[in-house]
């Protein structure tokens, strides 16, 4: 075959082909590893495990294709497909295959827990008490405690299965040479270049007219570092999409209300949807440097004396809802519209008054810590606190420094986000239970409260998610009445994709799901 002919093939199949950029590196294509968005997105593509869930947040069969719950022992009993095979390679035997069995989640889960493998997903076992392989298709789960969200993190990348032939020949060498069971088998990586998947043509899972997924031959994937020239690829029509809203280009393809700019919109359709993520400013409930902190009084002033509204409007370009209520995002089962806190200067002012004549602080003082993603709303919100008398100075960090700084609780009040590990509101309300302070856990905020900490515990020891969303009401109304955060807002998940892809829809933890997409072509 001559150049001409190869050339006019690979046009003819482009369309077979999906790209997307991963502006951030990917570290490793081993699922034990699987703890950031790229990762996740990749390692998606290539692994299957126990459960799955859909694009709604409800748990789903995967390689498990029914289960029991055992309350009383806090056993879960999984019965597996027995029409699962790896991903070939020459260690797989005869056939360089083989089926998946429960000695393989055995195997898997075990990894998973190995202190020589050090993989930052071991916490997702700290509740189980044994797992075992009842035979090749039944694998049982007992849990030392009841924690009704374990669903959930089981469907987590980490709990991926993986065959311990291969994971054993290349050790640490599996980050590059991933064998799993996914709609998409690894072809090449040039690391920080370009990283090809194929069509796995043995792939079990089908969809709802029974036809084989995926409907793909490959996914390709480049590694642009810059959001403005992989913004730049996709007008030029080189990427199938691109996610989220990055300040080099939201103005460019975007209106004030969130709309799609008229010179898109014959090329490109944008999908939103609720993001698992609240964007919040935490206070140091206990600090010493700043005492005005440990007032909720001083707290709930700053929380009225501002606009939520300005700040989705202006700043956001209409992405994203107004956080005017508690801790838990719109989209996740808890999350309730509770009234919370709107824009009410004359409240604040009042309620700045009360403070001051309570304790005799006549200058409180406050310093903002951000980063420069955010910097512009910090300024906003700098003019509004300083309207009602709160000097309020602006602190530009690196997120990295923010991380560590906040770990050792040396900041005062932070620009902070907290996405959910897995779709349940328990991983919101774990950042205010007081055994969870920092260097302990995620409580960077300080706050103790003992009744907020006798509704946690007994939230986790309801297995009906009716009854749990009726304390996790109770906990979020109690954050909002004593204001230990300052809501900024909930976010959503944008995705802008060329008009001629169709399947990739969108889900609450902005997860990238490739089996049902199709192209057609232009």
């Amino acid at each position: 075959m001559n150049v001409a002919c190869k050339d006019a093939d690979k046009k003819n199949n482009d369309h077979l082909v999906f790209r997307y950029n991963e502006h951030q590196n990917i570290a490793s294509l081993d699922p034990a590893f699987a703890r950031n968005a790229s990762t996740i997105w990749a390692t998606n593509q290539l692994f299957n495990g126990l459960v799955q869930l859909d694009d709604n947040l409800n748990i789903q069969p995967d390689i498990a294709k029914h289960w029991e719950i055992n309350d009383s022992t806090l056993t879960y009993t999984f019965y597996l497909r027995d029409d699962v095979w790896f991903h070939k390679h020459r260690l797989l035997g005869k056939d360089s295959t083989r089926k998946v069995i429960a000695d393989d989640f055995v195997y898997s889960l075990d990894r998973l827990k190995d202190p020589t493998v050090a993989s930052p997903g071991s916490w997702v076992l700290q509740n189980v008490e044994s797992y075992d392989a009842i035979n090749d298709t039944i694998l049982k789960i007992k849990l030392k405690q009841a924690f009704p969200p374990f669903m959930g993190l089981l469907a987590m990348r980490y709990c991926s299965v993986v065959p311990k032939e291969v994971v054993e020949h290349y050790g640490n060498n599996f980050r590059s040479n991933p064998i799993g069971t996914g709609p998409f088998y690894f072809k090449l990586w040039e690391e920080n270049i370009k990283l090809v998947f194929r069509k796995n043509k043995r792939y079990f899972e089908k969809d709802k007219n029974g036809k084989n997924l995926p409907y793909l031959e490959a996914v390709a994937i480049t590694f642009l570092p810059d959001k403005q020239s992989e913004f730049l690829q996709f007008a030029q029509g080189k990427l199938d999409f691109i996610s989220g809203l990055d300040a080099s280009y939201k103005d460019e393809l975007l209106s004030s209300n969130g709309k799609l700019k008229p010179n898109y919109e014959n090329d490109v359709f944008m999908i939103k949807g609720p993001y698992l993520n609240t964007e919040f400013i935490a206070l140091q409930n206990k600090s010493e440097k700043n005492k005005a902190l440990q007032s909720p009084i001083f707290r709930k002033a700053i929380n009225y004396s501002f606009d939520r509204n300005v700040i989705i409007t202006y700043l956001r370009n209409g992405i994203g809802t107004t956080g005017t209520s508690g801790i838990i995002p719109k989209g996740l089962p808890g999350y309730e519209n509770i009234d919370g806190y709107n824009y009410n200067p004359e409240k604040a002012l009042q309620l700045l008054e009360q403070y001051k004549l309570e304790t005799g602080d006549q200058n409180p003082s406050l310093v903002l810590t951000t980063d420069s993603n955010y910097q512009d709303i910090f300024e906003y919100l700098q003019r509004e606190f300083e309207k009602i008398g709160i000097q309020t100075t602006i602190d530009v960090m690196p997120s990295s420094a923010i991380r560590q700084a906040r770990a050792d609780g040396s900041l005062d009040a932070f620009r902070s986000s907290w996405i959910a590990d897995y779709p349940d509101a328990e991983s919101y309300l774990s950042l205010f239970y007081s055994p969870n302070h920092t260097p302990n856990g995620p409580n960077y905020t300080f706050y103790e409260n003992k009744t907020y900490d006798s509704l946690y515990e007994h939230s986790n020891k309801l297995v009906d998610i009716t009854q749990r969303k009726i304390i996790y009401k109770k906990m979020d109304s109690l954050m909002i009445d004593e204001a230990p955060i300052v809501p900024l807002f909930y976010d959503e998940a944008v995705r802008f994709v060329r008009k001629n892809v169709s399947g990739l829809g969108i889900n609450p933890q902005n997860f990238l799901v490739l089996k049902y997409v199709k192209k057609e072509k232009y």
